[in-house]
């Protein structure tokens, strides 16, 4: 009896079931390929596809191999089952590396050495006719007419280098179901399900009762239903509690807590200690209570008070909305910081206050002492200690605006220079002055510090380039300019003029374009004195968002 009449001269129940198996396992996969789009991270999804198109396609394969009429056709298919197997090594490689939020699939250096040595075991697969050192064949009887394949060294070369790389998938995928407080047993039962068919590997090649082929399609398949199918929705709740470092707690559509990382639960063991099915009003009331969209929790622990901000998050999957995730990220030092800040204002608030009140109080009394004085005697002292008493009070005045513009700003909105710059104008005795404003700019700022910023650099140019001087307000590429054409400000003294206490006038504070200086500083903005294309002087202000 020939070769093909043996192979096909039975049908008996055994190879209706082995076709039935791996039938059954391509109709699964490629019916669970169908639902790919549930799958939210679009790597996690790229590497799952090519995990299952490839699974089913090697499924498809040996059923082709279990009912060709021939050993040609049957080796043709076992070819091609082998490349598409060896293709899924790595689609397994790429899925659990996205999956556990890794950058090895994305290396460009592993990827095309993954590439070359695909290509060179193609090949030799291939070329297996011509040189048969990868496997033989021959047509036996047990369990059923067949081909067998006699396996070479290169075979169980790949094969065994096949299996450390996916074990490494494994590794992965394991690490990070660990790496999370949530029940992952499901997941860990269809993980392991994989790797089930290599038990059935062995006993194919040990034993005659199972025919030696590759039953990984078969495991693929019942981890592709299974996932898809039952537990998709806690798949990726691990995948995105995993991928983040910060502490998360998982929310169902009720607001209880379903589950959290291990990171939760360090921060916060006695909160979530037997917290599974709690509602979040009983776990973290001040969350529960709170209207804002990122909330603040404090947790006090050996070290002092440490404060996480809350980002709320929806939580999807299956095209259906699953509940909510709360990420807290440790932002301590940033609110120590702030807080500190907000002390110290406070008491500069005082500070000031203080100022206002014991020191105006005294001058008040003193200037109307030289008043009545002045009326008694026309002695110049008495003239010249009221303009001493003035001149006082201006500083007590552009003191206490330089401590209130200091201060960190808390909110900003737009504002258009041409508007601000033209308000402020109205604000300032420009006399026979005259304001430029070259172009349009909308940027984000404290409109109340700003017009402070444009009043006093308006004044500065009217006291020192003359009553008659031109200003000019400009955009400029990362913010605007203020000059005017005037004399200008030697080069020496331009990284002077900002300081407070500088003037080059006997009348002046010194305080007026500190103030510019500390207004541009609590915006974030860098301040550089220039010349004016007039030759006068020109302030650019630059890092404007």
């Amino acid at each position: 009896m020939t070769g093909t009449s043996a192979m096909t001269a039975g049908f008996g129940a055994v190879k209706l079931a082995y076709v039935a198996a791996f039938a059954a396992a391509a109709i699964l996969t490629f019916g669970s390929l169908a639902r790919i789009g549930d799958v939210q991270d679009a790597d996690t999804r790229r590497g799952l596809a090519w995990l299952l198109a490839g699974s089913g396609s090697w499924a498809a394969s040996t059923v082709g191999f279990l009912l060709a009429p021939g050993p040609t056709l049957s080796v043709a298919f076992h070819t091609i089952g082998l490349v598409i197997g060896l293709s899924t090594v790595g689609a397994w490689l790429y899925f659990t590396s996205a999956y556990t939020s890794r950058s090895v699939h994305r290396n460009p250096t592993l990827r095309r050495i993954a590439l070359a040595v695909f290509l060179l075991v193609v090949a030799v697969k291939v070329t297996n006719p011509i040189h048969g050192l990868y496997y033989g064949i021959e047509v036996v009887q047990t369990p059923f007419p067949h081909v067998a394949i006699q396996n070479g060294v290169l075979h169980w070369t790949v094969m065994g280098a096949s299996y450390a790389l996916s074990a490494i998938g494994y590794f992965m995928l394991f690490e990070r179901f660990e790496a999370v407080s949530f029940d992952t047993t499901p997941l860990l039962v269809l993980v392991g399900l994989t790797g089930l068919p290599i038990v059935l590997d062995i006993a194919g090649f040990t034993s005659p009762a199972l025919i030696d082929v590759t039953y990984e399609p078969i495991g693929v398949a019942v981890f592709a239903t299974g996932l898809f199918f039952v537990f998709l929705d806690q798949f990726q709740a691990v995948r995105v509690a995993g991928e983040r470092d910060d502490p998360v707690v998982a929310l169902d559509t009720d607001d209880r807590i379903h589950q959290f990382n291990q990171a939760a639960e360090q921060v916060f063991p006695d909160r979530l200690r037997g917290a599974i099915g709690e509602p979040l009003e009983s776990v973290f009331p001040d969350l529960a209570a709170s209207s804002e969209e990122k909330q603040l929790v404090e947790v006090t622990d050996t070290s002092g008070p440490q404060y996480y901000r809350v980002a709320t998050t929806p939580f999807t999957g299956a095209q259906t909305h699953l509940g909510r995730l709360l990420v807290f990220t440790d932002v301590t030092q940033e609110e120590r910081a702030r807080r500190k800040q907000a002390r110290q204002n406070e008491r500069l608030d005082r500070f000031t206050s203080t100022v206002s009140h014991d020191l105006r109080n005294p001058l008040t009394v003193a200037r109307g002492r030289l008043e009545i004085a002045a009326e008694e005697t026309d002695s110049e002292h008495v003239e010249t200690a009221l303009s001493a008493l003035e001149r006082m009070e201006t500083m007590i005045e552009d003191l206490l605006d330089l401590a209130r513009h200091g201060q960190p700003i808390d909110e900003t909105e737009p504002v258009s220079l041409s508007t601000a710059a033209r308000d402020a104008w109205e604000m300032v005795k420009t006399r026979e002055a005259t304001l430029e404003v070259a172009g349009e700019r909308t940027f984000e700022a404290d409109p109340d510090r700003l017009a402070s910023l444009f009043e006093n650099l308006f004044r500065n140019a009217v006291e020192h380039a003359g009553p008659d001087v031109t200003v000019t307000v400009e955009p400029i590429e990362e913010g605007f300019a203020v000059g005017d054409d005037g004399p200008g400000i030697p080069p020496e003294e331009r990284s002077k003029v900002l300081e407070s206490g500088y003037s080059t006038a006997d009348s002046g504070t010194g305080f007026g374009l500190a103030i510019v200086s500390e207004v541009a500083d609590a915006h974030g903005w860098s301040v550089q004195v220039t010349a004016s294309e007039a030759g006068g002087a020109r302030f650019e202000f630059s890092g404007v968002n």
